[in-house]
């Protein structure tokens, strides 16, 4: 049986989270204070700033990372570590990539980076398949709104202008959708649309001193292993700017071992929910 953990990313945050942890892993903590260069335990208690990506982005890396060394403490390292955009930093450094800190400060420049593309967002669109709604938005001439993640066969997220992500809203809706949700990020992340700021995080990869991981870790942008499809530092960039490829990870992973157990480390079960909802689907199939 393979055992694969899994860490959410953006999204995932919420007032609170990773209090339990906090006096667990002191030494941890102030490491991160001291990269942040102030409090993660006040950051993770203030919802102004947990809503915003510069903020965000490092807090959830963070608290995932010491839900890591919590699921540690009682089992041994995974056969395989996924993590959803930002988790995937968690996955990463998991396994070996890059020590807790080196990682953080990587986080911190691609939030920035990220937080510096404005006057976009994203939404859930659920009960329409990823093909129809990239049918119907070509259609519309919607050609701003991209598909971003492909999380289940019931689930994708688009991405795009506010203005014409407002419009792809009202078409989805009129063919069908059962709901066209906006999603609370500052930015129309994993589109083309975040291209300047993966072109901005790029010189921070490219200088960083990233290891060979010590198990598989699946790439979003590729849906394959680290290793099989160029250098890190280079899929990590294309990551910001790409969709992240969710069900074809989890999918590949069943297809090769029915029977994976999964477990989400961090402080969310969106991953937990969407995983039943792929095994559901791979059951109707």
């Amino acid at each position: 049986m393979t055992r694969v953990f899994m860490f959410p990313g953006q999204g995932s945050q919420r007032p609170g989270m990773g209090a339990a942890l906090f006096d667990r892993f002191p030494e941890r903590v102030a490491e991160a204070d001291e990269v942040l260069g102030h409090p993660v335990r006040a950051l993770c208690e203030d919802p102004a700033r947990l809503e915003r990506t510069e903020f965000t982005q490092p807090a959830v890396y963070v608290v995932n990372a010491l839900a890591y060394e919590a699921a540690r403490e009682d089992a041994p390292a995974p056969d395989v570590a996924i993590g959803h955009s930002l988790g995937e930093y968690n996955a990463l450094h998991a396994a070996g990539v890059f020590g807790f800190a080196d990682g953080l400060r990587l986080v911190l420049g691609r939030a920035r980076a990220m937080a510096g593309v404005t006057g976009g967002g994203m939404a859930a669109v659920i009960g329409l398949d990823e093909a129809v709604i990239r049918l119907l938005l070509r259609r519309a001439g919607l050609v701003d709104v991209e598909v971003a993640n492909w999380n289940t066969a019931d689930q994708t997220i688009v991405a795009g202008p506010l203005a014409a992500l407002e419009e792809a809203a009202a078409l989805l809706r009129e063919a069908g959708a059962r709901t066209v949700r906006r999603l609370k990020v500052s930015g129309p992340f994993h589109t083309r649309h975040m291209t300047p700021a993966a072109e901005a995080f790029a010189p921070l990869l490219e200088a960083a001193a990233l290891e060979a991981p010590r198990f598989p870790v699946v790439a979003n942008h590729t849906a394959r292993p680290y290793g099989d499809t160029g250098p890190p530092a280079a899929v990590l960039t294309r990551q910001i700017d790409h969709p992240v490829r969710w069900r074809e990870t989890v999918e590949g992973l069943l297809e090769a071992d029915p029977d994976t157990e999964f477990k989400e480390i961090g402080d969310s079960q969106v991953l937990t929910r969407m995983l039943r909802a792929l095994r559901a689907e791979g059951a109707e199939a």
